[in-house]
């Protein structure tokens, strides 16, 4: 159990944590099967565009893909399962009109500006993410979470992605916290929960899309539930 009374600082993943990815990448290519005319429907597209876009994640976090590669090959594969032809300054276009276009949504997930606020009354609260850096910081501002994190770590800038346990000590480095003063708060098991207790912060593991239950830290499926915990 996490004995609330040691802790001083919060470290949240962003997407699928605090920022509804799925929901914003849907409107997303929504508005751009209809821009650039695509012939399939939405649901159709993500029904397989979301698994590719999880594989080639994991992919990239494991230093098997490169980002350029993940951008391009994560549109170009969909289209080709669904057997849609696509020439490749299609898929560019389409790849940077995502990446530009993504950040303009700002749906969070159900209490996370209200659980915000009341953290960050007890506690220092910061980011830890592996997603691209200049999407990151557009997301957060967008969404007006930026002044509720003094500090924000990325994959990018650091080098490494979770869970490798180098951006976690570089953020609780730029947080000056001890590991034991610190809980990690994340959707992936693999990246966040795994990545955290390995150097020795506490773990909130925020489970939404049905992953396997486990006993290495707390579960919870609503953000209000911080509240209660911490």
């Amino acid at each position: 159990m996490i004995n609330k009374e040691t802790i001083t600082d919060l470290f949240f993943d962003l997407d699928h944590t605090l920022w509804d990815f799925e929901k914003n990448s849907a409107l997303t290519f929504d508005q751009l099967l209809i821009d650039y005319q695509i012939p399939v429907r939405l649901d159709d597209f993500l029904k397989v565009y979301v698994p590719l876009n999880l594989e080639y994640w994991k992919a990239f976090r494991e230093q098997r893909m490169d980002k350029e590669t993940l951008r391009y090959r994560r549109i170009k594969d969909t289209f080709d399962q669904l057997e849609i032809s696509i020439d490749d300054d299609m898929v560019f276009t389409l790849a940077d009109a995502y990446i530009q276009n993504l950040p303009e949504h700002n749906h969070l997930f159900p209490g996370a500006i209200e659980v915000l606020d009341k953290l960050k009354e007890r506690y220092s609260l910061h980011i830890i993410t592996n997603g691209f850096r200049e999407v990151q910081h557009f997301k957060m501002r967008n969404a007006d979470l930026t002044p509720y994190f003094s500090t924000v770590t990325d994959s990018e800038s650091v080098g490494v992605k979770k869970p490798n346990p180098l951006i976690f000590e570089k953020a609780l480095r730029d947080a000056n916290c001890e590991p034991s003063r610190a809980v990690m708060i994340g959707d992936s098991y693999e990246a966040d929960i795994l990545g955290a207790l390995q150097v020795g912060m506490h773990a909130i593991h925020f489970a939404v899309a049905g992953e396997t239950p486990h006993n290495d830290c707390v579960m919870i499926d609503d953000l209000e539930r911080l509240l209660e915990i911490l």
